[in-house]
């Protein structure tokens, strides 16, 4: 019995892994699962472990982009090339990359509205949208939404190549766009990216940023479920715990080399496509067996 628990929880993993990056929800998609694949848990433990689950997801970003976010140094690595911002910036320059810490300073301020929307409403959007109908309808919507913003996108001029060149307005935009992932089935990573490149960033950027804004994101999210639930696991949920983590952790990195490597040669619309049909799906699946 725990042999085939625990293959469940790899099949979970993997799942995360997999959507938490791409653009077709990560939420959604384990909603989905729910309802083929149960884990013999706690309605209050499963809860926390779809959201927690994602800390192993967050750590295959930190692994893979640890020279683009850590912001700290020491003077033995200073570059040769000092920037005008740093010079004036002084000793503070020997211990921090200013750009970098800047760079997270804008993530804070992409983090304000996911904050003071999300925490209030946090029980509520939960009871109301986890379930299927809801997940269905967001796939199909965003799905559309790819579809019309890459025709859009395909006429337009890339305004910013790099996250330096985000703006403290534009990371605040961002994180309006985030919000809208607060409903199951939107996709976290699906709307901070349309909301990138419909302000002018290029696929590449929308991604990067999407990526690193999760970390803090995500973590809040997974500590607020933990603090929720208790810190009371048995041996057991432990294990559920560790193992999806992990598995999550694996996955993600191949996701995120996968993604990175394709939209350099392709945009988004097969992502809607995707998005489309698996909701097309949904609603027919459960609108006939249920």
């Amino acid at each position: 019995m725990d042999f085939i628990e625990l293959l469940k929880v790899i099949f979970l993993g993997i799942v995360e892994g997999i959507t938490e990056w791409l653009p077709i929800s990560s939420t959604g998609h384990l909603i989905l699962v729910e309802e083929f694949v149960k884990l013999d848990v706690s309605k209050e433990f499963w809860e926390m472990f779809m959201v927690v689950i994602q800390l192993g997801a967050i750590l295959a970003v930190v692994v893979l982009y640890w020279n683009k976010i850590w912001p700290f140094q020491n003077k033995k690595n200073q570059r040769a090339n000092v920037t005008k911002i740093e010079k004036t910036a002084g000793v503070l320059c020997r211990f921090v990359n200013i750009e970098k810490m800047v760079m997270w300073f804008k993530i804070m301020v992409s983090c304000l509205p996911a904050i003071l929307i999300g925490l209030p409403f946090d029980d509520f959007i939960e009871k109301t949208f986890n379930n299927w109908f809801v997940v269905a309808v967001m796939l199909i919507v965003y799905g559309v939404l790819f579809l019309m913003v890459e025709d859009y996108n395909a006429k337009r001029t890339v305004k910013v190549n790099s996250i330096a060149d985000i703006s403290w307005k534009m990371a605040l935009y961002i994180g309006i766009f985030q919000v809208l992932a607060l409903i199951p089935g939107t996709s976290r990573s699906g709307a901070t990216i349309i909301g990138g490149i419909l302000l002018g960033a290029s696929r590449t950027v929308a991604a990067e940023y999407t990526f690193f804004l999760a970390i803090p994101v995500m973590f809040g999210a997974s500590l607020l479920k933990i603090v929720k639930f208790g810190f009371h696991f048995t041996q057991w949920e432990a294990v559920i715990l560790g193992v999806g983590t992990v598995v999550s952790f694996l996955v993600s990195i191949l996701a995120i080399k996968f993604l990175m490597g394709y939209i350099k040669k392709h945009d988004f619309k097969a992502f809607g496509w995707y998005r489309i049909a698996l909701g097309v799906v949904v609603m027919l699946f459960f609108t006939i067996f249920r």
